[in-house]
């Protein structure tokens, strides 16, 4: 409480400048003159532009002015049963409106200790995994080298390996990927293409094998620098989905902790363990976040639901703890609105989103803490 009491509140009052502004003096009987007859700030949150958070960058050669940035990128054509996600962003955005930015838990304002925009969504080409594969990569990348963290939604899990090429190449070192779902997702092909099941077969990559670049010749896998051994899946288990990529992982070498390690060890365990080996000999760690890995009694709005997986507040307390040390990036992939339930699914979404930012400001990786300070 001390800490939160501390923070300013120059961006609320900067914000009701604005409004009153750009959209008017409200009526005579409004006895609150900081409500404007137009909204055009957070209230009513309900009412409004639907953007992630209340924020907007509509010109994308001024990323460089934020620190971090809501983006999406609203693909499902490699969805390989229920597909939905391309409506996952927006649903993202418009529960967003629900929080004020205000984090009791974490003693965080992200308004006041965030600069953070909302991109908008990539423009992906439906039907053609390749194309849109090349506009998210260097989508994610301008993003990224404009200095601006990326807050990926998805869209479909195949997204993750364009997402982790637009960031990798340009890191001095290896990238270690934390990927917290039910599912490995790391066979070669799933139907003869590159499915929401294969993105980490095409991310890491086996012995001397250079960059992917090249999408006329398939065998061409991997980002040099993102070594299978700093690629660690956490919550794997159930009936469907695993065994193709079952002896990908084993060969290659990579770390899975399923479900029963998570009960055995807890999650705050299972999170430090996953980070000891993400991390080994790298320079920084993707986060890679389905939200499948969530028990669909709690977020049902996903393409492949696997009853069994994490409790909301187990998430939670892992994707704090790996935050805790430092990201390059995040992705949270597979929520898809037409199965949803009063919006819980999106709204968990939404949360290890904010979770994952407020957890990089409060330990100094991401943000301008000092300077909000009254």
């Amino acid at each position: 409480m001390e800490r939160l009491t501390g923070i300013s509140q120059s961006k609320q009052e900067e914000d009701v400048r604005r409004s009153l502004e750009l959209g008017l003096e409200a009526s005579d009987s409004v006895v609150d003159r900081n409500i404007s007859l137009f909204s055009r700030a957070h209230q009513p949150a309900f009412a409004g532009i639907n953007t992630f958070m209340s924020a907007y960058c509509e010109d994308m050669r001024r990323i460089g002015d934020y620190e971090a940035a809501f983006v999406g990128a609203p693909f499902d054509s490699a969805t390989t049963y229920r597909p939905g996600t391309r409506f996952g962003p927006q649903a993202v955005r418009r529960i967003s409106a629900l929080y004020d930015g205000y984090w009791f838990d974490g003693g965080v304002d992200i308004y006041e200790e965030l600069d953070l925009c909302d991109a908008g969504d990539i423009f992906v080409i439906p039907g053609n995994i390749e194309k849109t594969f090349d506009q998210v990569t260097k989508a994610i990348s301008h993003i990224y080298t404009s200095g601006v963290f990326p807050i990926i939604c998805g869209g479909d899990h195949s997204l993750g390996f364009p997402n982790v090429r637009g960031i990798a190449p340009h890191i001095d070192g290896n990238v270690g990927i934390i990927h917290i779902d039910r599912h490995i997702d790391i066979q070669d092909k799933d139907m003869d293409e590159r499915m929401h099941t294969t993105p980490w077969f095409w991310t890491t990559h086996e012995g001397s094998i250079t960059s992917h670049r090249d999408h006329s010749h398939m065998h061409d896998v991997g980002l040099p620098n993102c070594h299978p051994k700093n690629l660690v899946q956490i919550g794997i288990g159930g009936w469907y989905g695993n065994r193709p990529g079952t002896a990908i992982a084993k060969r290659r070498g990579t770390s899975v902790l399923t479900m029963q390690d998570i009960d055995t060890h807890g999650p705050r365990k299972a999170a430090e363990i996953a980070l000891e080996m993400a991390w080994e000999g790298c320079k920084a760690v993707y986060l890679s976040f389905d939200i499948d890995s969530i028990d669909p009694g709690f977020a049902p709005g996903t393409g492949s639901p696997e009853p069994g997986g994490l409790l909301p507040r187990e998430a939670l307390e892992m994707i704090h703890t790996i935050a805790a040390e430092g990201l390059c990036g995040m992705e949270v992939v597979e929520v898809s609105p037409p199965y949803d339930v009063n919006d819980n699914t999106a709204q968990l979404a939404c949360r290890v989103m904010l979770d994952v930012v407020g957890t990089l400001i409060a330990t100094g990786h991401l943000g301008h803490r000092n300077k909000a300070k009254a």
